[in-house]
């Protein structure tokens, strides 16, 4: 991780175009689908790039015509590993994507989704979000019959396992797939003549369900299927599997019913603010939020700004409900992605003086309330009161809209180890000192969940392990676990 957050590891979003009706059926399994009518691979291009922000290390796209499925995976985000005649290439009216950001020594093409498993039964191919706490287990035991791999990702023990069982039939290979494998996923799979959708029982990664004029859509976020001029169903429920024929959408669980635990990070800092995850808003969420924390750590203030863009709905919710004017107060450099290269931890650091500056006109003699959705190892927070000082700001008092990160995560998000948590090992007076803040302030966790709470109370049900270390599933030898494992 070259920055100062925390990083969800990446998006899913497929499309299943039905047969418009002045299309004649196929006759018989020889005859593929008039893979010309459909633009599925365009469709699944708009949509993984308004996921753009769940990943940019690699993309791909997966589509069938009814009969071949073909590929195409490349390193970078969606702009760059994708020309028009790849998308020309990849005809049909089924189609997966998946945007990865990756964990450091895993930024490899061979990591990257859609993974795509032939047999004499069919092709398959999968893309996941999420991370299995028994991986290691797992691709053991198919080493041990004779499986290979190609890669040090998840996700492609999920697609040997449904491969393995495949001749038992689609439903039962994903129904006996889901059942071993343990941890947080959202699945999105992919055969010549369907699309499935998959949740794991606890609901940790979000995944939900979309309609088009002729067809439907799976997607990480409702905002991509906005992208397309889909309009939202519903969201996939925890330990629920969908599949999406030509016999229309088929839903069943797999298992025992759990109580829901989405990732609460989502509403703090990944998702996109247009998005609605589980029946939440993103935006009404950090708005509350920051309603909250200005009920819990109000400080006299002339100006209350948020930093771009995940700090911004907090920094209005803290504003109104205060009566502080709020300001912008920070600009964000929109051309800083990927590619900006900085060799050395220092100038990583001193990146942030490139990606964000002050407006002086807003900051300059007053005292500022900045408004951040969480503090990681505290490099940027420091970077950014030091950007407002040099604007003459008179006092600069940090709120974030976060408890404290103080433990790693083990369900898809890419978390430095505890000795690198500022908030592990030191004490809140001891971070402002650090960051030179005159003051500092975290959302209690309590807080944090009333303000979710407000937003939908019949979706209440949220994963706070990086917060309070207790987490919806018992992760043996966690600490090992954390440092080592690569995940999607």
């Amino acid at each position: 991780m070259t920055d100062d957050k925390l990083h969800d590891e990446c998006g899913v979003f497929g499309i299943f175009q039905t047969l418009p009706k002045d299309v004649p059926q196929p006759a018989g399994d020889d005859n593929p689908y008039s893979a010309a009518e459909f633009n599925a691979a365009q469709k699944v291009y708009y949509g993984l790039y308004s996921l753009q922000h769940r990943g940019q290390d690699s993309a791909g796209i997966a589509v069938s015509d009814g009969k071949i499925i073909k590929v195409h995976k490349a390193m970078g985000a969606v702009a760059e590993a994708f020309q028009p005649s790849h998308l020309a290439e990849l005809q049909g009216r089924i189609a997966l994507g998946h945007v990865r950001y990756a964990t450091a020594g895993s930024c490899t093409i061979e990591n990257a989704q859609p993974m795509v498993q032939g047999s004499k039964l069919g092709t398959i191919a999968v893309a996941h979000n999420g991370q299995l706490i028994n991986y290691d287990p797992l691709r053991e035991m198919l080493e041990e019959t004779g499986c290979t791999f190609q890669s040090t990702s998840d996700t492609e023990v999920i697609v040997k396992l449904i491969a393995k069982s495949y001749k038992k039939g689609l439903e039962r290979a994903l129904t006996d797939t889901i059942q071993m494998i343990k941890g947080s996923f959202a699945l999105a799979v992919m055969t010549e003549k369907s699309l499935i959708g998959a949740r794991d029982p606890n609901g940790i990664r979000p995944l939900c369900l979309g309609k088009t004029e002729n067809g439907w859509i799976l997607a990480s976020e409702s905002c991509a299927i906005d992208a397309v001029n889909g309009t939202f169903v519903r969201d996939i429920q925890p330990g629920e599997i969908v599949i999406i024929s030509d016999d229309g959408v088929l839903s069943f669980e797999f298992g025992e019913r759990t109580s829901k635990r989405t990732c609460v990070f989502e509403y703090v800092y990944f998702a996109r603010p247009d998005s609605v995850i589980d029946g939440i808003s993103v935006t009404e969420a950090r708005m509350k939020m920051g309603a909250q924390l200005a009920k819990e750590s109000a400080v006299p203030a002339d100006v209350v700004i948020g930093v771009p863009d995940s700090g911004l709905g907090a920094a209005i919710g803290y504003a109104k409900a205060s009566g502080i004017p709020y300001a912008m107060g920070i600009v964000k450099n929109k051309y800083i992605g990927r590619t900006f290269i900085a060799p050395t931890q220092k100038e990583r650091e001193n990146m942030v003086f490139v990606k964000l500056n002050a407006i002086p006109c807003d900051v300059r003699g007053k005292r500022v309330i900045v408004i951040d959705d969480s503090i990681v190892r505290g490099t940027t927070s420091r970077r950014l009161v030091q950007i407002l000082r040099r604007a003459g700001a008179k006092e600069v008092h940090f709120r974030i809209s976060s408890p404290p990160v103080k433990f790693p995560c083990y369900f898809g998000i890419n978390t430095p180890t505890r000795g690198e948590l500022i908030s592990a090992n030191h004490d809140i007076e001891e971070i402002r000192k650090e960051i030179g803040a005159d003051s500092l302030a975290f959302l209690s966790a309590d807080g944090l969940l009333e303000a979710c709470k407000e937003c939908n109370p019949a979706n209440y049900g949220f994963c706070k392990g990086c917060f309070t270390g207790e987490y919806p599933i018992s992760v043996p030898g966690r600490e090992h676990l954390a440092e080592t494992r690569v995940s999607d």
